[in-house]
């Protein structure tokens, strides 16, 4: 976190970024689901298993590109607000971020994007075809158990 702007006078309360302000908020609302998200997290490793090598380091760079999580998030504070009690909103919340990382590769593709929260994409490194394959392989592991 960026550390607060000195007060002009040692009176005055120190002053945070509109950014720092929402990086906090979003920190305690994530920290709600900590345990969750990393079973999410586990989740998402598993089911990334190839016997291809191509599609192991594709996926593995857009997985692990720095993404939020936020719709994972979202379902996780989802069932906790209602109540739910078993465990498979761990494993929506893993299919939920497949898809929007499937999507994100397409897209990618479609739209000939060279970055992607500052790095370079998936068809920039290995080419779109690749691309394209890494994405269906993330919507066929939606569908696997």
């Amino acid at each position: 976190m960026v550390p607060p702007s000195r007060p002009a006078s040692s009176m005055e309360a120190p002053t945070f970024s509109a950014a720092d302000q929402t990086r906090v908020e979003l920190n305690r609302i994530t920290s709600l689901v900590d345990d969750e998200m990393r079973a999410v997290n586990q989740c998402i490793e598993a089911r990334l298993t190839s016997d291809i090598a191509l599609i192991r380091q594709v996926s593995g760079h857009i997985i692990h590109s720095g993404g939020k999580r936020m719709r994972p998030l979202a379902v996780l504070l989802s069932a906790g607000t209602f109540g739910y009690a078993g465990d498979a909103h761990i494993l929506l919340a893993a299919v939920v971020e497949f898809i929007h990382t499937a999507t994100l590769l397409h897209d990618d593709v479609v739209d000939g994007s060279e970055l992607r929260r500052g790095q370079a994409t998936a068809n920039e490194l290995w080419g779109n075809q690749a691309s394209v394959l890494v994405g269906d392989f993330l919507y066929s592991r939606v569908r696997s158990r």
